[in-house]
């Protein structure tokens, strides 16, 4: 349950944000939290357990990006006059569950190993893009446009990402995978 606050939360708008709607955004805003920070662990194993060097490469490049997402959430939280706390994120958790278990179930040193984490950092990236999408657009509704542009910017690097990903599977994993 959101529980109501009375504390006054100003954009550059200046519009208040101390209703439900406002807890029910910031709510969402520390589960993205809790999820960023849970995948910025995951993904080092999953650049590990990755054959090609691709791959590997794309997930490095993604870690690096990740702990920025980390940086931008608290530039939000701050803008927000809100304290950067993390609440779990059930979704995240279950997609990294997935992404070890495809690990734990394919053989390594294999493309059939790399199509499976290609999968299920697909499926991470388009959580987050749901995610950060709606996250923007609740942000505009509330006049927040400083706290929509970073959320926008974080946005367009978890699309980019997920292009990236699609081009390391058409470009070779998925044909090579296929052929083992």
């Amino acid at each position: 349950m959101i529980m109501e606050t009375t504390k006054k939360v100003t954009g550059k708008t200046g519009k208040m944000g101390n209703s439900e709607f406002h807890e029910f955004f910031v709510d969402e805003l520390k589960d993205i939290y809790w999820a960023e920070k849970h995948l910025s662990k995951a993904l080092p194993k999953m650049q590990k357990a990755a054959t090609s060097h691709e791959l590997a490469d794309a997930f490095e490049k993604h870690t690096e990006e990740t702990k920025t997402h980390i940086t931008t959430l608290e530039q939000v939280f701050e803008l927000l006059g809100e304290k950067a706390q993390a609440k779990k994120c059930d979704a995240m958790e279950g997609l990294v569950e997935e992404a070890n278990a495809i690990i734990a179930d394919t053989e390594t040193g294999t493309l059939t190993r790399d199509a499976g984490l290609i999968l299920a950092a697909q499926k991470v990236e388009h959580y987050e893009i749901a995610t950060y999408g709606t996250l923007r657009t609740l942000a505009g509704t509330m006049g927040h446009s400083d706290v929509m542009e970073l959320l926008q910017r974080t946005l367009d690097n978890e699309k980019a990402t997920d292009v990236a990903l699609t081009e390391v599977a058409e470009n070779f994993v998925n044909e090579q995978a296929a052929a083992e």
